[in-house]
């Protein structure tokens, strides 16, 4: 039998005492742009309908585990050291996992998921479950407790709707990365705040307090020193950290903020409109009810301007029945109850066969 993988990363399994390591787990990962969580759960009974009840063994945080944005030994790198982190925290080893769901963005194709199931399988012994997902579809469970139904809207340093009918129907729009148009994102409100300080400064756009204000924030003295800021490290999230200040000068009635937040408000809508269409999610007539799970920190509920406000009230005109559903747990505990979910299924299906 094939040997999992070892190395430095797992050298705490040396050192733990057996009896520490004998009770089952599971591991929940949410891989971003920007950070990458994995949470340990115990396998033990548990009410799906209040998050507060969730036991949680350990949480570990890492950075970037998007493939397409740091590459894949840097992505991989990442994930093992979430996973070993949170298991050496929860006094676990990889021999008491049971099932690890890994939801991370730049999971487009079956390729995609097929490349990572493989590098899973060379670091987890042969009993343990693997699955792979898009981290839309662990932000989805967040919001559902578990449940693949309904549409999910992220819009944090990138931006995706992804949706899934109760028969297994899945659809998803955007999340192409910034090179594609992801307007809506984080990333692409900055982007687009950026582009109107150059074109101010040039004079083929309108002036804006964008200038003054992304110059303060950053430090630099001219608009022509945000050029070299902008490619020294053009990195998603060093760029769509800068939406708070859109948001600012839009609320201070900017009227070239005011647009570009307008625009992304229509933009993310027509993502979520797009999924809800393909999957009839409203039913043939368009009236019936969804939930809408809502992520990231460009739909925070907690400026004046609210750009999540606006995103239900611009699909709720055409699709009344939208019903919006912050979560009260995060996407890797959603993937965590993925990871649980598939796990007692698959244990069932195989328990009637016996």
């Amino acid at each position: 039998m094939k040997r999992y993988k070892n190395g430095e990363i797992w050298d705490f399994e040396l050192e733990m005492p057996v009896a520490e390591s004998s009770k089952d787990v599971i591991l929940g990962l949410d891989g971003g742009t920007t950070s990458t969580v994995c949470i340990c759960m115990p396998i033990v009974p548990f009410s799906h309908s209040e998050p507060e009840s969730l036991p949680t063994l350990a949480r570990a945080v890492s950075g970037c585990s998007n493939h397409n944005s740091v590459g894949e030994t840097a992505a991989k790198e990442t994930l093992e050291q979430v996973m070993a982190d949170a298991l050496s925290k929860s006094g676990s080893n990889r021999s008491s996992v049971r099932a690890v769901c890994l939801a991370v963005s730049g999971v487009n194709h079956p390729t995609d998921q097929q490349r990572i199931m493989n590098w899973l399988r060379d670091i987890f012994p042969s009993h343990v479950r693997l699955y792979v997902q898009n981290d839309a579809v662990a932000a989805l469970a967040s919001g559902t407790m578990g449940k693949l139904h309904g549409c999910v809207l992220i819009a944090g340093t990138g931006s995706i709707a992804y949706g899934f009918t109760e028969d297994g129907k899945e659809a998803r729009a955007a999340g192409a990365g910034p090179i594609l148009g992801d307007w809506g994102s984080g990333y692409g409100i900055s982007a687009q705040a950026l582009t109107a300080v150059i074109k101010a400064h040039d004079g083929r756009g309108q002036n804006t307090m964008l200038t003054s204000s992304i110059l303060h924030k950053l430090g630099l003295s001219s608009a022509d020193e945000l050029i070299g800021w902008t490619y020294a490290d053009p990195s998603w999230a060093r760029i769509a950290a800068l939406v708070p200040v859109v948001v600012s000068c839009a609320e201070a009635g900017d009227e070239v903020a005011n647009k570009i937040l307008v625009d992304s408000v229509e933009e993310l809508a027509s993502c979520v409109k797009a999924v809800v269409q393909r999957l009839a999610l409203c039913g043939e007539d368009g009236k019936g009810t969804f939930p809408l799970v809502m992520v990231g920190g460009v739909l925070e509920a907690n400026r004046s301007w609210d750009i999540g406000k606006e995103v239900i009230s611009c699909i709720s005109k055409q699709y009344p029945g939208v019903f919006p559903i912050r979560p009260k747990v995060e996407p890797a505990v959603g993937a965590a109850l993925l990871a649980w979910n598939f796990f007692m299924k698959e244990s069932k299906r195989e328990n009637s066969k016996s």
